[in-house]
C-alpha cells in the first residue's frame, strides 16, 4: 500500500483511506474516496471540527480534487463521525447526499428535535441505576454533538438490495442494525470488496447501544445481522475504523463469540445478586471513563441486559423507582435488596 499525504492510503488504483481525525479515544475515522470516470464518491467525510477541516483541504489540494468533482456523498449510518461533514460538503459541492431512512430519521430526531432525544437518554439512564451527576452530564455531551453535525444535509433514501454507483462499480445496499439502526454496508460481488463501516471492525468490536424508541433488541439485530454479513464473499473488507482487512467472514464469527462471552459474564454477574444496569456496567467496564465513554458503555450494558432478559436468563423488577435485575432462577429477596 502506498501512503498519500500521510493520513491517505491507498488500497487499490480507484479507493483511497482518508483517516479523519475525531475527538474521541478511537482518534481517527475511516473516509473514502472512490474514483470514477466523471468525478468522485465520498464514502462518511466524518466529523465537522477544524482539524478535519484543515485535513480534507490538504487532501484535495494534494490529489488536485476540487469539490465541482464530488459525485454523490454516501453515508454507512447517521452517527456524527461518519456523517458530520456530509452537510457541508454538500454545500460546497451540490452532490446528492445518500442514506438510509432509518438514518434521516435518527439525525433529525438526535440533533433536529431540541434536547428530546438527550433527555430521554438521561430518563433512561437514571431509570437504571446512574448516578444523578453523571446523568446529568450527558445533557451538555450530547449537546455539543450538534455543531460537529452542522449544516445537516438533505439526504436521499438507500433501502436495503439497493444497488448504488460508487466510482465506476455498482455496489449493492446492505442493512444491518444494532450498532446503528439502517446501517448501511455496500458490497461490489464482481470484486469481492465491501464497505462495512461500523458492521464489522478489525480487533475492536462495535459498540452495540440501546436508545429508546429506536430498536427494541439491538444486540439480537446485531448478532443477525453479522450472520447475514457473513454469507457473503468478501475478499477485502473496508472497516469505518482500523485498516483494511481479509477474512470478513472469521472476523463475523468472531464478534458474535465475543458478545456471547460478554452475555455470559453479564449473566454470571446478575447471578452473584441483584444488580441495576448501572452497578452491573461499573463492574464490568470500571468508573474512570469519560462521558463519551460512560455513555457507551452503559448503552452497551443495557443492550445485553435487555438481550439477556429475552431469552429469560435474567428478569427484572423496580425497586423504589430503579429497574432492578436478576437471575431468572429464584426472586430477589428482600434481605438481599436492603443490603443494597
Amino acid at each position: 500500500m502506498n501512503s498519500i499525504y500521510g493520513m491517505v492510503r491507498q488500497d487499490n488504483p480507484y479507493i483511497l483511506q482518508v483517516r479523519v481525525p475525531v475527538p474521541y479515544p478511537l482518534q481517527y475515522v475511516n473516509a473514502y474516496l472512490i474514483q470514477g470516470d466523471s468525478g468522485w464518491t465520498v464514502l462518511d467525510p466524518g466529523i465537522h471540527s477544524p482539524e478535519a477541516l484543515e485535513l480534507w483541504e490538504g487532501v484535495f489540494r494534494t490529489l488536485g480534487i476540487g469539490f465541482g468533482q464530488l459525485e454523490r456523498i454516501v453515508l454507512t449510518h447517521h452517527h456524527p463521525d461518519h456523517y458530520g461533514l456530509a452537510g457541508y460538503f454538500q454545500h460546497k459541492s451540490g452532490a446528492p447526499v445518500f442514506l438510509s431512512e432509518w438514518g434521516r430519521r435518527q439525525a433529525d430526531d438526535l440533533w433536529g428535535n431540541g434536547d428530546e432525544a438527550a433527555r430521554r437518554l438521561w430518563r433512561l439512564f437514571r431509570q437504571h441505576g446512574m448516578d444523578a451527576p453523571m446523568a446529568d452530564a450527558m445533557l451538555p455531551h450530547m449537546a455539543g454533538f450538534v455543531e460537529l453535525v452542522s449544516p445537516r444535509p438533505e439526504t436521499a433514501p438507500i433501502q436495503s438490495g439497493d444497488m448504488l454507483q460508487l466510482g465506476d462499480g455498482l455496489w449493492e445496499a446492505v442493512e444491518t442494525g444494532g450498532h446503528a439502526a439502517g446501517h448501511m454496508s455496500f458490497y461490489r460481488k464482481e470484486t469481492g470488496e465491501m464497505f462495512c463501516g461500523d458492521a464489522v471492525l478489525p480487533r475492536i468490536s462495535p459498540n452495540i447501544g440501546y436508545m429508546p424508541g429506536v430498536e427494541e433488541d439491538p444486540l439480537a439485530s446485531f448478532l443477525e445481522g453479522l450472520r447475514h454479513l457473513g454469507e457473503y464473499a468478501v475478499e477485502r473488507a473496508y472497516p469505518g475504523h482500523r485498516d483494511s482487512f481479509q477474512g470478513f467472514a472469521k472476523r463475523c464469527c468472531e464478534l458474535i463469540a465475543h458478545h456471547d462471552r460478554r452475555l455470559g459474564q453479564m449473566e454470571e454477574r446478575i447471578g452473584a445478586g441483584p444488580c441495576t444496569a448501572y452497578e452491573c456496567c461499573t463492574g464490568l467496564f470500571g468508573t474512570r471513563l469519560t462521558v463519551h465513554q460512560f455513555r457507551f458503555a452503559m448503552s452497551e450494558t443495557l443492550a445485553h441486559l435487555i438481550h439477556l432478559e429475552g431469552q429469560g436468563r435474567i428478569r427484572r423488577e423496580e425497586r423504589q423507582g430503579a429497574v432492578v435485575f436478576f437471575g431468572a432462577s429464584r426472586n430477589p429477596t428482600a434481605s438481599s435488596l436492603l443490603r443494597r
